[in-house]
């Protein structure tokens, strides 16, 4: 085979017909290439943006409103809250924009640790700043005080309660009608008497019945703490609940703070010794017997009542308590005097000077005493 002058080389002669040999088209191949190359670059773009995207979010000021809000929203932190779940719970209730404008603040501001439990009246649409400045002010608690003073029954109690909040008194006899979930001692038995411990409590708007009574036991329960209640009974021979009776009746007994540890000397020598047989003889317990007025005089008629209560006709304490002690009658009951009285009469009732006795005849002498007062100085005090 030769080469053609005009045709070149044999393998660019024509063959068979005449026909010639097509080169392939490159441009199917570049086209792919070019392809791929866009969808690569589009991909990258779409990587760059979101992630600029992201950097400029994340560095981006929270979202927040401008305030000063508006409405009005009680919002409560409860224990062991976080400044983030509050932040959730403020975002929730439409106070704050966001959860990271409120934490941002508070992570900027040093006292956000010291914010108390309790309610706030807050508005919806709040800045950051402004919500957070509310609950830096313990002034801005919202709260019902009420003061319930020694010496009432449980059913004196829950009508004071009623009267102070929006609750009616059968509400809470209805918590009373399941005194377990109170948080009760066993040795109560289930009675809430002489257990709603006496003071001033601060309670939240949203503060339930059950609520405010267990607050009140839970106060009882640090009281009997701090008079070691269960091991002084156990000392004096007696029964944590007896000893709880025995400060109620030193509350119901005693005019001033300082003869209530005598008092409680009394009453223990009284159950432990023969000088009246083991009768405590207290007027308050015949009252409560015949439900009327603790400190009311007692008439003929009703020191002859049949009750386990009336401790002059029955020797020992009385079933139950029957009234709130406060700190100082627990104690008092925890830790008596020392001494052998038996008898102990309020000489001066505009003072409360209080004389106590070791003979019947001495206490015979001071009832003279408190005679005199009654005619010459009391103004019609007896």
């Amino acid at each position: 085979m030769t080469d053609d002058p005009i045709l070149g080389p044999d393998h660019d002669r024509p063959v068979e017909g005449g026909r010639r040999r097509r080169r392939k088209s490159r441009l199917p191949g570049c086209l792919a290439v070019l392809v791929s190359l866009a969808i690569v670059l589009g991909g990258v773009y779409f990587v760059a943006t979101r992630g600029i995207q992201a950097i400029e979010d994340r560095f981006a000021a929270p979202e927040d409103f401008s305030g000063p809000g508006q409405g009005a929203v009680v919002f409560e932190v409860k224990e062991g809250d976080s400044v983030a779940a509050m932040g959730r719970g403020l975002k929730s209730d439409g106070v704050v924009a966001s959860v990271e404008a409120f934490t941002d603040e508070a992570a900027a501001n040093p006292d956000s640790t010291s914010i108390q439990v309790g309610s706030y009246k807050m508005k919806k649409e709040m800045a950051a700043e402004d919500a957070l400045e509310i609950l830096l002010d313990p002034d801005n608690i919202l709260k019902n005080t009420i003061t319930i003073p020694e010496g009432l029954r449980v059913e004196d109690i829950t009508a004071l309660l009623a009267d102070h909040t929006d609750y009616k008194q059968a509400q809470f006899d209805r918590v009373l009608d399941n005194p377990d979930a109170l948080g009760l001692p066993d040795y109560a038995e289930g009675n809430p008497e002489g257990y709603l411990f006496p003071s001033t409590y601060d309670f939240g708007p949203k503060e339930s019945p059950k609520g405010m009574l267990t607050a009140m036991v839970d106060r009882w329960e640090q009281a009997a703490s701090e008079a070691n209640l269960e091991s002084a009974a156990a000392d004096l021979g007696y029964t944590p609940a007896e000893l709880m009776t025995v400060a109620s009746l030193v509350e119901s007994e005693a005019a001033r703070d300082e003869d209530r540890a005598k008092v409680a000397r009394v009453i223990y020598n009284r159950l432990e010794g023969n000088e009246t047989n083991g009768l405590l003889q207290i007027d308050a317990t015949v009252n409560y017997a015949a439900d009327q007025e603790l400190g009311a005089v007692p008439t003929t008629e009703d020191l002859e009542i049949d009750s386990p209560y009336n401790t002059y006709k029955n020797p020992g304490l009385p079933p139950t308590p029957i009234e709130a002690p406060g700190d100082a009658a627990i104690e008092a009951a925890a830790h008596p005097a020392e001494g052998d009285w038996y008898y102990y009469v309020t000489v001066n009732l505009r003072t409360g000077e209080t004389k106590f006795a070791e003979t019947y005849d001495e206490f015979l002498g001071y009832k003279d005493e408190l005679r005199d007062y009654c005619e010459t100085e009391s103004e019609g005090a007896c």
